[in-house]
């Protein structure tokens, strides 16, 4: 019999009858709000497990009861309904911590569906956390982390694919973007989460070890093998094996992978009995595999076969609300880390942040922030310490001696304009070929000039030659203040 306590706060008669009754029968503990006041008072006095909560009511909007009760609660679950469902309330709903969220008119035993699915998730997410598997630990220090509508949908994604246990998985995502650490997500949040995870990256290993590490060998199988040796599918059996780098994965090798994930079994190198696969493929590129399987480089019945659930990783560039979020994350991280007292970060250092590509995606933020942690000698984190300047999107702005180049000036005789001249330096800008907006140059000088002179505005006007409140005009237009 159900136990657990459900709140079921709504403002329509009807609706909480219709779901209490039915969850009351159940065996579930049920009680009822019409009102957010309501609400409020019955999680102090009936301490719910899980909330159903319109979002819709009275006296308040349910979004912003939702990020009450969470942060009250982080482990309550919460599910959403409605009949006003649209895209901006999923997302914020998703990203303040509902677990789901379901539309009115509903079919009851949809939501009872629903609602089994998510104490069983929570059960299994609370044996994860008590097991000492060092994936937990991997996951606490590098956390799959964004409120951008992109990472919510692949928050989504990845419930789905943890959810269908037995799938194979491809992810898809540039250099740096967490491949893995999505990988990890699905085992975590998976039936298998108990069980072994094991990553192997097929384009570290030379070809003619792939195939002994995921297979293992029996004794005499080679001249070294004097004895016999589990391979990666024998010791991960019950739990999920990560192909990371599968794009690099030589020919006869992807012949063999595709017949132990057809067959679910396997041989061990010069064994002559099979044996049984029980794990979780998950497999990673940053290469075009469509591309690869068109010009023969990549088997079409191995990506065919991998690509039944697929979760697309977009570059840190195309999520740039997420920059801010990971740059604070890594900058505690860290602080914490090298035992540092840096209190915070600079506001140019961010909009430096905001204003680059990131070529290399969150590991390229990481490193970073971990370069700018080490070497920050002040109490708060500078642009300087980035190591941010060649990025070839944004163009570049570099300063040139007089004396390197007062040759490109036509002589001058007026004794006054050879001084200036002499005495100042040339401004030169590089700028990228598919151009730039003037405004971002003018941004980027300001920039530059409060960082030179650690954000005092008169001296950094002076530097540019302008009055303090020309300079403070031009910073709020560009929001710097």
């Amino acid at each position: 019999m159900n136990t657990a306590r459900i709140l079921i706060v709504d403002d329509e008669r009807l609706i909480r009858w219709s779901l209490s009754q039915p969850l009351i029968k159940r065996g579930y503990l049920v009680e009822t709000a019409e009102s957010g006041a309501e609400a409020q008072e019955k999680m102090s006095t009936f301490k719910p497990q899980m909330v159903l909560l319109d979002i819709r009511l009275p006296d308040i909007n349910g979004l912003e009861l939702l990020k009450r009760f969470k942060s009250e609660d982080e482990n309550l679950i919460v599910i959403m309904i409605t009949a006003y469902a649209d895209v901006g309330s999923t997302i914020e709903a998703f990203k303040f911590g509902a677990e789901d969220y379901i539309g009115k008119p509903f079919n009851i035993e949809t939501v009872k569906q629903v609602i089994e699915q998510e104490f069983a998730k929570k059960k299994l997410k609370k044996q994860a956390e008590e097991c000492s598997h060092s994936i937990d630990q991997q996951i606490d220090e590098d956390r799959l982390i964004g409120n951008s509508p992109e990472m919510i949908d692949v928050f989504k994604i990845i419930k789905r694919c943890a959810e269908t246990n037995d799938k194979t998985v491809l992810i898809l995502g540039e250099s740096g973007t967490g491949k893995e650490l999505v990988a990890k997500a699905v085992h975590l949040y998976s039936r298998r989460s108990d069980e072994p995870f094991f990553e192997i990256n097929c384009a570290a290993i030379p070809d003619h070890l792939l195939e002994n590490e995921l297979f293992g060998h029996e004794k005499g199988a080679y001249t070294d093998a004097g004895k016999r040796q589990k391979g990666i599918f024998e010791l991960a059996d019950g739990g999920t094996v990560f192909l990371d780098e599968i794009g690099d994965m030589p020919l006869p090798m992807q012949g063999k992978i595709l017949k132990a994930i057809e067959n679910k079994r396997y041989r061990r190198l010069g064994g002559y009995e099979d044996i049984d696969i029980n794990v979780r493929i998950i497999a990673a590129t940053n290469r075009n595999l469509k591309e690869m399987v068109d010009k023969g480089q990549f088997r079409i019945d191995l990506y065919y076969r991998i690509n039944v659930m697929t979760i697309n990783i977009p570059p840190l560039r195309e999520r740039k609300a997420d920059i801010t979020h990971l740059a604070k994350y890594f900058f505690n991280l860290f602080n914490k880390e090298y035992s540092r007292n840096i209190e915070n970060i600079s506001p140019i250092a961010l909009e430096l942040m905001l204003s680059y590509s990131w070529p290399g995606n969150v590991r390229e933020l990481r490193n970073s922030i971990e370069r700018a942690i080490i070497l920050e000698d002040g109490r708060t984190l500078t642009a300087s310490n980035l190591n941010l300047s060649s990025n070839p999107e944004a163009g570049s702005i570099q300063f040139e001696s007089a004396t390197d180049q007062k040759n490109n000036y036509h002589h001058n005789n007026d004794d006054s304009k050879k001084t200036h001249s002499a005495n100042c330096d040339k401004l030169q800008i590089n700028l990228p070929h598919e151009g730039i907006a003037f405004e971002e140059i003018e941004k980027n000088i300001i920039l530059q000039s409060l960082e030179k002179h650690a954000d005092n505005q008169t001296r950094a006007a002076r530097f540019l030659h302008l009055s303090r409140d020309t300079l403070r005009y031009r910073m709020k237009k560009f929001g710097l203040i």
